[in-house]
């Protein structure tokens, strides 16, 4: 099962991937993740990693591309993987398709996460008012100032992708503001659908 989750901030694809890791045993893909893994592992691609983050700068769209593609070269992601939070923008969604490609693989689904902004808005002060009334730390995340310029950033340059998976014939929506269980429910039962269909194909 290959997948990409779609969404903006607060939709809850991270929430969704580690159930989906439960589920079909595959593993979840971040981007934050796999350059700390590259940086720490200190291969070539994470070495050029750590040197512009030690600079200060931004990580390429170069660089990132090499670091996931040597991660889907890894033994767990044989039978499988969820991508959260990449590809985050066209150029890096041409990529992953010739990724995918150059192995003789291809995406399952892209699966998106509907919601409505203004909910999510108050989703996130909900969350920080109840963070600071157990006496935690708020997430910076959590700040609504924050959040509104994350969302921002999403819709100029993630949110394309819904379209060019759309155009793919690969895009699958779910309605996000259920509650946590009835999301999973959906994305199960679309899968589910793709599993049957692929059956009766012979893949």
């Amino acid at each position: 099962m290959r997948l990409i989750l779609l969404g903006p901030p607060g939709a809850g694809k991270g929430t969704q991937a580690q159930r989906l890791v439960e589920k079909y045993g595959i593993p979840q893909l971040s981007t934050g993740d796999m350059l700390r893994a590259a940086v720490q592992a200190g291969t070539d691609v994470g070495k050029r990693a750590k040197a512009v983050m030690d600079a200060g700068e931004l990580v390429s769209d170069a660089i990132v591309n090499a670091i996931v593609a040597e991660r889907l070269d890894q033994p767990d992601a044989a039978r499988g993987f969820i991508l959260d939070g990449y590809p985050r923008t066209l150029v890096q969604a041409d990529a992953v398709q010739t990724m995918l490609k150059d192995r003789g693989l291809a995406l399952d689904a892209v699966i998106e996460l509907v919601v409505d902004d203004k909910a999510l808005v108050g989703r996130i002060i909900k969350r920080a008012e109840e963070t600071k009334t157990a006496g935690q730390p708020v997430r910076k995340d959590d700040n609504p100032e924050v959040f509104d310029e994350r969302l921002r950033e999403y819709y100029k340059k993630t949110a394309p992708l819904i379209g060019y998976y759309y155009a793919k014939g690969m895009l699958k929506s779910v309605d996000g503001m259920a509650d946590i269980d009835a999301v999973t429910k959906q994305i199960e039962s679309l899968l589910g659908g793709l599993k049957e269909k692929a059956a009766a194909q012979g893949r």
